[in-house]
Formats: structure tokens, C-alpha cells, sequence
């Protein structure tokens, strides 16, 4: 073992920990466990190892990406800013009228508006009383201002109230886990408040969940906005975004060999505990050697083989043992010695528990 590497990974690793104790501990667990290593894979790999890639993971969906190679632009701070919406072709207005003796006019006005709405046809609008309005290009309230001036040539102290009814382009499109398949966009609309009205569901994967915007992904992080309320991720939707949320079982990883339940575990969030993980699976049996218990990431036919110890899982702080999807955690009898050997004796396991093609490909998303 490199102690010099060792040395430099542990003081960065604890030192927001400020824990002499901890820091001892640590570096007791793992010079115990460094004798008669197992085969690692192609990257030889240990604890310290692992835990500087936890907090790697931590920092996020872009950050846990990069780590397999996929990364994307940071996101603009324009894309934060609202914009000024204009009345396009194909919208549908809701308009009223009020006028305290004009009831005749105020009631086919909002009954039009109620039933159908004004639908924008070459940029023009039809309303009782009223010439043709050119109303495309206008905001709402320059559209509204136009029609009041226009009615009150004929009749004093009209006033026109207007809305969107309906957009047939400028809207979101939603799809995955929503009840809302769309939502018109009015220039302050905040991605934030689409999912709030498309009533994304608790469980989501958001990890795997992504936005679309003339057809590139926009890196927004969704985990950070919904479960951290990281404000910087708020970007303002416009006509033709479309944003896909997850079903909780589109990202997983796996526990297996001598544990009481070898199975596949949803991994929602994009990362999640290694104490998490293996109790999942029922913790290991006593047949399990906790001397070696391997974390194998990354493509199944060139993986990354982390080796740790049962003190590594039990004594350090939970959020310096992640994981991420795709991941497999493998308890053996003995340690991993040849790994063709190892990927033909599970491979029927593999296509059993579907995981193939759920996480061990790639890790992220993957857009349409």
C-alpha cells in the first residue's frame, strides 16, 4: 500500500469530520485489512478509495456522471431568468367583460370565453361588438389594453379582464410519473412549480429524471431541487420543454452472494448507503467472509472492484459509504480470485434479476 496516498486520502477525507478519534480508527481499519488482498479488477482499489468517491457522489447527478465519463456543460445562469411572454398563434384567451349596465355584452363575452375561449387564428381574435383584434406578438396586458380601448369607443367605463385559457405550443409536456401531461408556460413559469402542478409523485427517481429543451438535455439537477431545495436548478420553462419523471425502479443496484436475500434494490436518489444496501438484503449470513466485501462498479466486462472490510460499513460515517446505480455488492465465501470465472458463474443471475439492462450499462440518464 502507497502510505503517502494513504496519508493525503485520509486527511482530506476527515477533515470536515474534525475527529482525531475517527481518523485513527480508520486508518486501523484499513491497514488491517490490506494483507493477502483478493483480485480487484482491473484498478486496484481499496477502502480509502471508496470513501474519496463517496464524496465525489455526494456532490450530486453531474457529479456522479462525470465519474463515468458523461459530462455536460454547467448550467447557465440565463436560463434563471424570467422572460416576457407574448400571445403566439394557436393560444386560446379567456376574456371577460364588466360593465354595470351592459349585461347583455358582459354575459355573451364570458360565455364565449367560459365555453371555448378566443382562439388565436392569424393572430387575430373575434369578439362580440368588435372588429377583427390583432392580438399576436402583444402580452396579455397589451392585449388587454387594446380591447378596452377598442370597446370603450362605443361604451364608457368598460373593463376587460384576460387570461390564457389554453396554449397549443407555448406549454410543457410532462410524462413518466405525472397526473398533468402539460402546462402552459407564461414566461415566470419555474420548473419548481410545473412538478408542483403536475403532482410528481414522493417515491420518483429523480436521479434518472431529465429535462429537455429543443431537443438537448438542460443540466438541471432534479434531486437538488425537489429534495434539497437548491434554488439554482429553478430554471424558467418555455414552450416545448419537455421533462420526464422516473419510475423509482429505473435506477438500481445490486447485493449479492452470501447475504440471506441476493436481490436487485432501487436506488431513487442516485446514491445510497452501503449499510443501506447489504441490510436490504437481509445483512450477510455467517458463511460470508466480512473480510472481503467487494463493491464492483462500472462496466461489467472492465470493472472498477473496491475491496472492504466489516469495520469499514459499521464504523464510519454513512455518507463516506455510497453507492450509485449499476453498482453490485458481492459477499463471498472467499474472495474474488479470477473474474472471468466470477461473471460466467453469476451471469445467469444477472439476466434472472434484470439488471443488465437497468444500471450496470451506465450510470445517469439517457435521453430519447
Amino acid at each position: 500500500m502507497n502510505l503517502a496516498k494513504f496519508d493525503f486520502s485520509i486527511s482530506l477525507l476527515l477533515r470536515p469530520l474534525q475527529k482525531i478519534p475517527l481518523i485513527i480508527l480508520f486508518a486501523t481499519i484499513v491497514l488491517s485489512s490490506c494483507t493477502n488482498p483478493p483480485y480487484r479488477g482491473r484498478d486496484v482499489l481499496g477502502a480509502e478509495d471508496f470513501v474519496m468517491d463517496s464524496y465525489r457522489i455526494r456532490e450530486g447527478k453531474f457529479s456522479i456522471l462525470s465519474m463515468e465519463g458523461k459530462n455536460l456543460e454547467e448550467l447557465s445562469p440565463d436560463l434563471l431568468e424570467e422572460y416576457q411572454d407574448v400571445i403566439n398563434d394557436g393560444d386560446v384567451l379567456q376574456i371577460a367583460v364588466y360593465h354595470p349596465s351592459r349585461g347583455d355584452l358582459v354575459e355573451s363575452v364570458q360565455r364565449i370565453g367560459q365555453l371555448v375561449g378566443y382562439h388565436v387564428t392569424e393572430g387575430k381574435i373575434y369578439l362580440p361588438d368588435l372588429p377583427p383584434v390583432q392580438v399576436e406578438g402583444l402580452t396579455l396586458l397589451q392585449a388587454q389594453e387594446k380591447i378596452q380601448n377598442l370597446y370603450r369607443e362605443q361604451i364608457k367605463d368598460v373593463n376587460i379582464f384576460i387570461a390564457y385559457k389554453d396554449r397549443i405550443l407555448r406549454k410543457v409536456e410532462l410524462a413518466g410519473l405525472v397526473q398533468i401531461p402539460s402546462i402552459p408556460v407564461d414566461g415566470r413559469l419555474r420548473l419548481f412549480e410545473a412538478l408542483s402542478i403536475a403532482k410528481v409523485p414522493t417515491d420518483a427517481n429523480l436521479f434518472k429524471s431529465y429535462v429537455v429543451r429543443d431537443n438537448v438535455l438542460l443540466p438541471v439537477d432534479l434531486q437538488k431541487l425537489i429534495k434539497e431545495g437548491d434554488m439554482k436548478q429553478n430554471v424558467v420553462m418555455r414552450g416545448g420543454d419537455k421533462v420526464y419523471i422516473a419510475d423509482p425502479s429505473a435506477s438500481t443496484l445490486m447485493v449479492l452472494g452470501e447475504v440471506c436475500k441476493e436481490r436487485v434494490v432501487d436506488v431513487p436518489d442516485g446514491f445510497m448507503t452501503l449499510r443501506k444496501a447489504i441490510g436490504e438484503a437481509g445483512g450477510i449470513l455467517p458463511s460470508g467472509d466480512r473480510s472481503y466485501i467487494q463493491v464492483i462498479r462500472g462496466n461489467i466486462l472492465h470493472p472498477k472492484i473496491y475491496t472492504l472490510h466489516w469495520e469499514h460499513v459499521v464504523r464510519l460515517p454513512n455518507d463516506s459509504m455510497l453507492l450509485i446505480p449499476g453498482d453490485i455488492v458481492y459477499v463471498a465465501a472467499r474472495p474474488l480470485s479470477e473474474w472471468n470465472r466470477f461473471v460466467n458463474d453469476l451471469l445467469p443471475t444477472f439476466i434472472a434479476l434484470d439488471l443488465i439492462t437497468k444500471g450496470i450499462k451506465s450510470v445517469g440518464i439517457e435521453v430519447p
